[in-house]
């Protein structure tokens, strides 16, 4: 049983446009999990900052982790809400999509949550990762699944050639980072160019 999660690496500064890179994609290793988003980078990092310590409870469990970041998102989301109206953002240009994924012990299988948020007058959306490839926009709808790297790298690209045609601009690109999960290992991978 083995999970991936690929993610571009282009950021992007919030005020002035410029590109950068940055990492989507965070792993808590010892217990063979896997954070990855899309959306903001500034609200990944302050969640994997809450999940991270959380990772340390003696009692901790990714099925409890799965079940409270949802609502721990829904809690958040006012502050960033508005620090981001505060800095002049648009509300419109907020959202984030969170995957979490790895080993579940209670399972015994790989499982994968999604996590969706875009205003603080909605719950956030959360959708069971249930086999197969995932996207969003589904360009990779018809293609065989495959974990190897050069079928990866181009469904990636696949991937952010729909997204900046969505959106009219480029907002993915960079290079393609993969989280590689099975039962005690987790590898982090950069594919290359996308």
């Amino acid at each position: 049983m083995q999970l991936l999660v690929a993610v571009d690496t282009l950021a992007e500064d919030a005020f002035t446009g410029n590109p950068s890179s940055g990492a989507k994609l965070l792993l808590i290793p010892q217990h063979n999990l896997v954070l990855a988003t899309r959306g903001s980078s500034q609200f990944f990092l302050r969640i994997y900052e809450l999940a991270l310590p959380a990772s340390y409870r003696a009692d901790f469990t990714m099925e409890q982790l799965t079940k409270e970041l949802g609502l721990v998102i829904d809690q958040l989301w006012p502050r960033y809400e508005c620090a981001a109206t505060d800095a002049g953002l648009p509300k419109r240009n907020l959202g984030t999509e969170l995957v979490l994924g790895g080993w579940s012990p209670k399972s015994e299988r790989m499982v994968a949550t999604a996590y969706a948020k875009t205003d603080s007058a909605t719950p956030a959306v959360v959708q069971q990762l249930d086999g197969g490839m995932a996207s969003p926009g589904e360009p990779l709808r018809g293609r065989p699944d495959s974990f190897a790297s050069e079928d990866v790298l181009v469904a990636g690209r696949l991937q952010a050639n729909c997204l900046n045609e969505q959106m009219g601009r480029q907002v993915a690109g960079g290079r393609l980072l993969t989280g590689f999960l099975q039962q005690g290992q987790a590898v982090i991978k950069d594919l290359g160019a996308i």
